[in-house]
C-alpha cells in the first residue's frame, strides 16, 4: 500500500479585492480566514490550485 503524502497550507493573504476564481480557489482548498492552516493530500490537483494564488497561501513544512 502507497504513503499517502500530505501537504500543509497556511492562508497569508486576503481574499478582499481578489478576483473572484481566486476567492473560490481559497474555498475549495478550504481555506477562508488569515493564518488558518489545512492539510491537504499532495496531489497534482492541490499543487495546480496553490499555483494559481501564491501570493494568498504558503507551504508550511
Amino acid at each position: 500500500m502507497a504513503k499517502n503524502k500530505t501537504i500543509t497550507l497556511k492562508q497569508v493573504g486576503s481574499p478582499l479585492r481578489r478576483p473572484e476564481v481566486q476567492r473560490r480557489i481559497l474555498i475549495g482548498l478550504g481555506l477562508n480566514k488569515m493564518h488558518k492552516t489545512v492539510t491537504r493530500q499532495d496531489t497534482p490537483e492541490v499543487r495546480g490550485a496553490i499555483a494559481k494564488i501564491p501570493h494568498l497561501v504558503e507551504i508550511v513544512e
